[in-house]
């Protein structure tokens, strides 16, 4: 009756089905305005229901505006409430179903089969147990205190890395990080200068916002900040301790003079460590930030050492951006779970991070050198790995090979995930001939058999 057909059932109730179709079929024009709605008799007579449940809809509609109701008289249906119906729901999904991915080389992804599930796990429901209740309430923008007090010891023991825990503000992973940083530190008409290569998510958000960009090449030993010397810049961005993606380590002549110029010119550096824990060759690199934390903003984060869906990074910000860091980070999204917070305040205090990061150090290592000689094996002496050894992925050199726009879509026709250098450059004529591989989540079977499923591709290409 009236279009209505009554589920016993769904979890909605039967007065909602009743509300949600009437109301649906006015907003169409099925039921026009002005039109009578049947009495509530007559209408759980129809539909085999009580008059209650009619009564309990007709309710819900006129709360809403949709009938107009007057004491003795049938309700009526408002006027202007016609819309015009949409495509959404009429429109066929013309997606073509993927291939696939039977070897995927995607960045930035640890094991996270060898990551001490059960501890952490009794460590998440130990905050849960101990929480006390004021822990509950808000927080406010810096993160818990005792999370900042470990960082900067795990700060000070992984990298020799002096850090006062006040100037420690936890953040929802890296990127947000950026994403509250770029309206921090943006000077009207300056740019922001990023490295060419660079990571996308930090030149997203700032093209995202529509504010000017320059690029600083890259060679092996990072980024060359000689292309900047002359500018007046909002900030710089730069990988210095493992440079995304090419790998190169910024030498020190360089970061002498970036800080110079930054003095000089007024304006900050952040500096993103994204992966350096992971080093097989030697102690991890000395971040940035120790030679002069008073232009330095030292981003780091948890994704890679422990796992990804975790969303805890941090931030170490000079004393003159802290107010205003609090103010916008108050107005995005306050604070993060304090659980977590708590958790990993444990993880790091008994020294797991430690015990964990030295184990899978171990482990990648192993994988980065099957990756190397599987390539190697497959594309000979021609093939150069780009950047020190360290971090979660490697950039290949095939110097007699060019990438171009149709391989990555062959290589997911072949089940294979890959990403070109060109790809993260701001001109696309930039490292063509250059491939970028991770492979910190892949056994080694899967790295040996996804070079040759990749060497197999690039020989029928040829």
């Amino acid at each position: 009756m009236w279009g209505i057909e009554l589920r016993t059932n769904s979890e909605i109730s039967l007065a909602r089905q009743i509300f949600l179709s009437l109301r649906k079929r006015i907003l169409t024009g099925d039921i026009l305005p002005g039109e009578l709605l049947p009495s509530t008799r007559e209408l759980a007579k129809g539909l085999g229901t009580s008059r209650n449940t009619v009564c309990e809809a007709y309710d819900m509609l006129l709360t809403e505006g949709f009938i107009i109701s007057r004491q003795g008289a049938p309700s009526m249906v408002t006027e202007g409430l016609h819309m015009i119906p949409g495509n959404a729901g009429t429109t066929q999904d013309t997606k073509k179903e993927q291939p696939a991915i039977h070897w995927n080389f995607k960045t930035g992804q640890p094991d996270l089969s060898l990551f001490p599930w059960s501890s952490w796990s009794q460590m998440v429901h130990r905050a849960l147990n101990t929480l006390p209740v004021h822990q509950l309430e808000y927080s406010g923008p810096k993160g818990y205190e005792p999370l900042c007090r470990e960082i900067s010891k795990w700060l000070m023991r992984s990298r020799s890395m002096e850090v006062n825990p006040e100037d420690i503000f936890i953040t929802s992973g890296a990127t947000q990080a950026f994403y509250l940083l770029v309206d921090i530190l943006y000077k009207k008409n300056r740019p922001f200068a990023l490295e060419n290569p660079s990571h996308p998510g930090i030149r997203t958000v700032i093209n995202d916002r529509n504010y000017p960009l320059c690029f600083m090449p890259v060679d092996r030993q990072g980024a060359d900040v000689s292309w900047i010397k002359k500018m007046d810049l909002s900030a710089v961005y730069v990988t210095p301790s493992h440079q995304f993606p090419l790998g190169g380590i910024l030498p020190a002549v360089r970061r002498a003079s970036l800080i110079r110029l930054a003095a000089e010119k007024d304006y900050y550096i952040i500096e993103d460590d994204y992966d350096s824990e992971y080093r097989y060759s030697g102690s991890p690199v000395t971040p940035l930030y120790s030679m002069d934390p008073s232009r330095v903003i030292y981003v780091g984060t948890f994704s890679k050492t422990l796992f990804p869906a975790l969303r805890i990074g941090f931030a170490v910000l000079p004393k003159e951006l802290q107010k205003k860091w609090r103010h916008f980070r108050n107005y995005l999204d306050v604070q993060n779970p304090v659980l977590e917070q708590i958790a990993l305040t444990e993880f790091l205090k008994i020294r797991k991070m430690d015990r964990h990061v030295h184990h899978m150090c171990r482990v990648y290592a192993k994988k980065r050198e099957t990756l190397l000689s599987a390539a190697k094996e497959a594309f000979g002496s021609q093939i150069s790995a780009w950047g020190d050894e360290s971090g979660l992925h490697v950039a290949l050199e095939l110097p007699e090979i060019k990438f171009g726009k149709d391989f990555i879509p062959d290589c997911r026709k072949n089940g294979i995930q890959i990403q070109t250098i060109s790809q993260y450059c701001s001109d696309e004529n930039c490292h063509t001939d250059k491939l970028l591989l991770g492979y910190g989540h892949l056994n080694e079977k899967e790295i040996q058999d996804g070079i040759a499923a990749l060497k197999s591709l690039i020989d029928a290409s040829i």
